[in-house]
């Protein structure tokens, strides 16, 4: 059942990553892209349901009912073999997700990545393999003591080990689709591009948000200044724009707003005016250590 759930999920992530390259239209202007993590919402919850509550159920009727394990023989070959084929599909995973991870652990990485199938599939992979070792050891030592109850001890275990993964990739795609917004280092990446010209003072305010892994939206104030005309108001936007989508190509979607900047008038609570100044440090940082090492640098 486990199997059978596993690979419909695949199917499911699969679906909602067809559905999410549609064109924007008039009732969703700003695409499809969420459609990425309501599929893999989904997939956490075939997880906790068809594999979780049926592997508890399967294991409470088992102790309630005890039927005598008749071909032990049998249920290790096929234990062996799925874990060959759990271990390289969790092996292919591992794979396609380490250019992706970086220097972070696989904690971080599920964590704060935003594409949803990556992280789905290998908490998939990592459930099912542990669900196949929990299974072994309870066959195991069923047919050692003759003691029945423990292949369904193995059932109900598989079943808790799933409903956890389960609730983790439940709880990263919700808030997926509430919103998140865009990594530190991308914030600091997008202040120090609309900074870079002449015709930005500051960044006031600074906001993102993911519609979808591979689309980010970009709103911000700018500080411009006060005799600026319109028309150099509208190119210095313009040009903030080209550096921002330069810098970050996922930021597809980009609202700049011009704003006369006065030190001291910023609401330090507003978390719109927070992350731009986290952003600055940050990017201010980078800079400097990209000038140490430059010094540092023969000749």
């Amino acid at each position: 059942m486990h199997s059978v759930a596993d690979s419909g999920n695949q199917a499911l992530l699969l679906v909602g990553r067809r559905r999410a390259r549609r064109a924007e239209t008039g009732e969703h202007p700003f695409g499809f892209g969420g459609e990425r993590y309501f599929y893999a919402f989904l997939v956490a919850v075939v997880v906790f349901t068809v594999g979780a509550v049926f592997s508890c159920y399967e294991g409470i009727q088992r102790i309630r009912h005890p039927e005598h394990l008749t071909a032990p023989v049998v249920a290790f070959g096929v234990l062996g073999v799925a874990i060959v084929l759990e271990s390289f599909s969790l092996w292919n995973a591992v794979r396609e997700a380490s250019p992706s991870r970086g220097r972070a652990s696989w904690l971080v990485f599920i964590r704060r990545t935003k594409a949803p199938e990556l992280p789905a599939v290998l908490l998939e992979d990592v459930a099912a393999l542990g669900g196949l070792l929990l299974a072994l050891i309870g066959v195991t030592i069923a047919t050692v003591t003759g003691d029945d109850r423990w292949d369904a001890a193995g059932s109900i275990a598989i079943g808790v080990l799933l409903a956890c993964v389960a609730v983790v990739l439940a709880t990263e795609m919700k808030s997926l689709l509430i919103g998140e917004s865009a990594s530190p280092a991308v914030q600091a990446a997008i202040v120090a591009a609309i900074e870079a010209g002449p015709e930005v003072q500051r960044v006031i305010h600074l906001r993102t948000l993911h519609v979808g892994p591979d689309t980010l939206l970009v709103a911000a104030k700018i500080g411009v200044r006060h005799d600026d005309s319109a028309r150099s108001v509208a190119a210095g936007i313009d040009a903030a724009e080209r550096r921002i989508r330069a810098a970050v190509p996922i930021a597809e979607l980009i609202f700049l707003e011009p704003d006369i900047y006065q030190p001291g008038r910023d609401d330090p609570g507003d978390p719109a005016v927070t992350a731009a100044r986290a952003a600055r440090r940050r990017s201010l940082r980078s800079a400097a250590l990209v000038r140490r090492a430059a010094r540092r640098r023969p000749g």
